[in-house]
């Protein structure tokens, strides 16, 4: 099962790859990853989701001890929504919704490529 991270760091260069060296030390690997400015100035907000809920416990407990992070919690499923882009035939298509129901179209339109990601609301 997909567990979804949601983290507030510090909006600076190098923050990215400290918090990624903890995944990597752990050798937990990020499914998907968004990033972008938030609410509070000099901020970033930081979305991963990992497989397994051990790997997104461990990933917490790391991640929390981090200069760069401020805040850090694992996402509940309500608060998740999941996004897609898929290649079809007839260009891109950009999918939005509930993780199931992404991942139901794109298993009804069974796209020639797709890139699915998840995201905290």
């Amino acid at each position: 099962m997909m567990y979804v991270i949601s983290l507030v760091v510090r909006n600076e260069f190098g923050v990215m790859q400290r918090v990624m060296g903890e995944f990597t030390r752990n050798k937990i690997n990020v499914e998907t990853i968004v990033v972008g400015k938030c609410e509070a100035p000099g901020r970033s907000r930081m979305v991963l989701s990992v497989v397994g809920r051990d790997a997104a416990e461990t990933a917490l407990g790391r991640l929390r001890k981090l200069q760069d992070v401020y805040e850090a919690e694992l996402v509940p499923e309500a608060g998740q929504s999941a996004y897609a882009l898929m290649s079809t035939t007839s260009g891109n298509v950009g999918v939005v919704g509930g993780s199931a129901q992404v991942e139901e179209i794109i298993e009804r339109s069974r796209p020639d490529r797709y890139v699915k990601a998840l995201n905290a609301l």
